[in-house]
């Protein structure tokens, strides 16, 4: 498999262990709060892009206008990567973080990536993870 390919792959699996770790952690501890949305900001741009990788390098599917986190998800979906419609509903939450200054709005959604959001990303890392192997 192509190196960058892995390294991202890698990445996400990192990020995602990472990000689980929040399961365990204190959601009332602001500094916890900022490093689980930090944490899931990061892990879902690896998951898009990881996605965009496999579509390109699996399924030759390369008629991407922009490569957007939206238009990726959306062959994602075609191609059956992943199976709800939950990532869209993510991304949003995504991009309604990085404009969380305060605090407050992980406070709303901190909840939903604890125990939702971190399930959704294992489900396609198994995806991914049985593409990697019937490549290898």
């Amino acid at each position: 498999m192509e190196r960058k390919f892995m390294k991202r792959y890698e990445s996400f699996q990192k990020s995602l262990d990472a990000l689980n770790e929040a399961k365990e952690r204190d959601m009332d501890d602001s500094f916890v709060l900022s490093g689980t949305s930090a944490k899931f900001s990061i892990t879902f741009d690896l998951s898009w892009k990881l996605m965009k990788d496999i579509l390109v390098q699996h399924f030759a599917i390369t008629d991407f206008v922009a490569g957007s986190p939206r238009e990726v998800l959306r062959k994602a979906f075609q191609a059956e990567l992943i199976t709800d419609d939950i990532w869209m509903e993510m991304l949003n939450t995504r991009n309604r973080l990085i404009h969380d200054y305060d605090g407050e709005i992980i406070k709303q959604y901190c909840t939903r990536i604890v125990n939702v959001y971190i399930d959704i990303f294992y489900a396609f890392f198994g995806v991914a993870e049985q593409l990697v192997a019937s490549r290898e």
